[in-house]
């Protein structure tokens, strides 16, 4: 009876010790559970840099839609545009050094 009692308790620790690492490491365990709250929290965190970034854009399509100074500045810094009756100076290498002080 004894031996057959330990045999029983034997089995039954193996298949605890089996579930147990399963549960673990089996499809859809903890660990797999973790990499993806891992892979979700990224995903979050970009998708809030999206929405920075969306509301950025369009703070700017509204800006160029109505703001005159706004619409010169941009075409001014991305065009390289400039206004009417403005001269525009072109300094060679030396004459960059002879202009600075």
């Amino acid at each position: 009876m004894n031996y057959s009692h330990n045999i029983f308790l034997s089995m039954a620790v193996i298949v605890i010790l089996s579930l147990f690492l399963f549960i673990i490491y089996g499809d859809n365990g903890l660990a797999e559970l973790k990499m993806m709250k891992k892979s979700r929290d990224s995903m979050v965190w970009k998708n809030q840099i999206m929405i920075q970034k969306n509301l950025s854009l369009c703070r700017s399509i509204e800006r160029l839609k109505s703001d005159a100074a706004y619409i010169e500045n941009t075409a001014r810094r991305e065009l390289g545009m400039v206004g009417k009756n403005e001269i525009i100076y072109k300094l060679t290498a030396s004459e960059k050094g002879k202009a600075e002080p």
